[in-house]
């Protein structure tokens, strides 16, 4: 069995290395198909399929509102309590940090505070979006 699936292996990488094209069973399709490369490596000033797509795709049509940020990537914490996290809507949870003052909590936010990394889980997120991200969150947990 074990000689079998390195040999498989063997064979479909070689497939990808040299890139033959031969026929394979049905097994080694799932296979190949399982470990076929997901990406490439883009040089500038080469052509490069699908690149183009990827870095129109990175152009931001601005900044995210504070719910959109929240929605996509605050809720997992913040809607479970997850880590410590303060629960969205738990006035009673919110209140003491409210009284520390919203440029306090921007701050925890932006440089991470107790079971929280920085941002969050938001590495492309600006310190704007933060901002608002934290103001639409203080403003659903008065």
């Amino acid at each position: 069995m074990v000689k079998t699936t390195l040999k498989v292996l063997l064979s479909v990488a070689a497939l990808f290395v040299a890139g033959t094209v031969w026929s394979l069973t049905p097994a080694e399709q799932k296979i190949a198909d399982r470990i076929k490369p997901v990406g490439q490596v883009c040089v500038d000033g080469q052509e490069c399929e699908g690149a183009q797509a990827v870095a129109s795709a990175a152009v931001s049509s601005g900044p995210r509102s504070g719910e959109e940020v929240y929605k996509g990537k605050c809720f997992a914490c913040h809607d479970t309590g997850a880590a410590g996290a303060p629960t969205v809507g738990n006035a009673e949870l919110w209140a003491p940090r409210i009284e520390q003052g919203v440029d306090t909590l921007i701050s925890h936010a932006i440089s991470g505070i107790r079971g929280m990394p920085a941002r969050g889980t938001c590495a492309d997120c600006s310190d704007e979006e933060i901002a608002a991200t934290v103001e639409y969150m203080v403003g659903r947990s008065q």
